[in-house]
């Protein structure tokens, strides 16, 4: 099945899009339920939706995320 995540899942809390494809979050969860037509409507729309996400989300990193946790599990 054709799917346009690149796995960077977060959403954007001001449009409800993903940062990494543009989809929201209920067209994630249906994305098998739709049709292949429907799949390729939305998919269509995706680049426009990117351009409106006023900033990437920021990646982090195994280690970066680790040293968070060992600090504040102590």
């Amino acid at each position: 099945m054709e799917t346009p995540c690149i796995l960077i899942c977060s959403i954007d809390m001001k449009t409800g899009f993903c940062f990494g494809c543009g989809r929201t979050r209920d067209e994630v969860g249906a994305w098998s339920l739709y049709t292949p037509q429907e799949r390729r409507d939305i998919m269509d729309s995706l680049p426009a939706r990117l351009e409106t996400l006023e900033r990437k989300p920021r990646r982090e990193t195994r280690r970066t995320r680790m040293a968070r946790e060992r600090v504040s599990g102590e």
